[in-house]
């Protein structure tokens, strides 16, 4: 029985079930670009000697571009390339042999020029098996066929789909890696471009879906595993709010005062209106005092430099309503040591490893008594 039910699932419907807003979007996208080609066929009805017509692949093209724009077989190069490479190839069976089996052909080798032109568009086969059943007209035009109107008026689709996709808030053309984005997507997975191009090779699915898409897909999923982990718990709830803080003028002599006697690993430097500054470790006290001894302005005058001399930079800050697992990444990975906590402008607390590590141990006792 259950194996029954695993062979009648597998025709029902996979795709979930789209919001009203995005079917309308690409409903009238796509009539909005097909359209557009029907006015640049009554607008120009002859390119030069050639006839300028609306074909029937242009539709399934039109379903991709407008529909799933994110696809790898919807982006540009793989519209137009794969329109006009699968009508030459086309061309180029039927100027050999025109006959039966010229469809099969036609199509099976569509498919593998725009496999190695790294221009897969499914629209392409059609265009190769519409050539094949109407050989007379393509024969005529011969290579000019794939040009006029199967280029032009992919291009023209093409540019409207771009137009379209832009002002209705979906990203269109693909989002192409960048070096920015792969050092992004190593920052927040630990997986650098091509060990995320190499899973989606591994599951067959680079036709799919593109490296930047799974990788801001993996840090949401990871985001979201984070927060149900620490069952929203925000930042302030294990922030440290009574803090130890120095001024910018203060003397590093003093800081280290306030270092012995607290026990603190860090000071933060505010200003009189709580406006965060800077943070001070022990190792910059320590690289200070170091510096002094072999930097003959400093020599003998260390107690002299500032707390706003030797704070390190502020580092990017959360605010208090944060969950933690959104610092996960951030302390764990990227070596984060604290996490200031933001109230508007002036610094409410710190958040460092130590109070996440309290939170995880506090939730397994939670556990373990339950």
């Amino acid at each position: 029985m259950r194996r029954g039910n695993l062979q009648i699932s597998a025709f029902l419907p996979v795709l979930p079930k789209p919001s009203g807003q995005e079917a309308l979007r690409a409903s009238f996208g796509a009539a909005t670009g097909i359209g557009v080609c029907s006015l640049l066929a009554i607008w120009l009805p002859h390119a030069g000697t050639l006839p300028l017509a609306l074909i029937a692949p242009l539709g399934a093209t039109a379903v991709l571009a407008f529909a799933v724009p994110n696809s790898p077989l919807a982006q540009p190069w793989s519209a137009i390339m794969g329109n006009i490479l699968s009508a030459m190839t086309a061309v180029a069976v039927l100027s050999l042999h025109v006959g039966p089996w010229s469809p099969a052909l036609a199509v099976g080798l569509a498919i593998l020029v725009m496999m190695l032109a790294r221009a897969l568009h499914p629209p392409g086969g059609a265009v190769a098996l519409l050539a094949a059943l109407d050989p007379g007209p393509v024969l005529e035009a011969g290579v000019a066929f794939a040009f006029v109107p199967v280029g032009l008026m992919t291009m023209t689709l093409i540019g409207a789909a771009i137009t379209f996709n832009r002002l209705t808030g979906r990203v269109y053309p693909f989002r192409q890696s960048r070096p920015d984005s792969s050092r992004e997507a190593a920052i927040r997975l630990g997986l650098p471009e091509d060990e995320l191009g190499a899973l989606l090779r591994k599951f067959n699915q680079s036709a799919n879906i593109g490296v930047v898409d799974l990788g801001r897909l993996l840090a949401a999923a990871e985001q979201e595993a984070a927060n149900h982990r620490f069952d929203g718990v925000s930042c302030a709830e294990i922030m440290t709010r009574d803090l130890v803080s120095v001024r910018p003028e203060t003397s590093i002599h003093q800081a280290a005062k306030l270092f012995r006697k607290h026990r603190i690993k860090s000071l933060p430097v505010i200003d009189t209106e709580r406006r965060f500054s800077g943070i001070i470790l022990q190792a910059d006290i320590i690289d200070a005092m170091a510096r002094s001894q072999f930097d003959l302005r400093l020599v003998g005058r260390p107690r002299q430099l500032t707390a706003g001399q030797i704070a390190r930079p502020a580092d990017r800050g959360t605010t208090v309503d944060t969950p933690v697992g959104q610092l996960l990444n951030r302390l764990a990975v990227q070596g984060v040591e604290i996490v200031p906590v933001m109230s508007g402008p002036r610094l409410a607390g710190i958040i460092t490893r130590s109070d996440v590590i309290r939170l995880l141990f506090h939730g397994v006792e939670r556990r373990e008594t339950a």
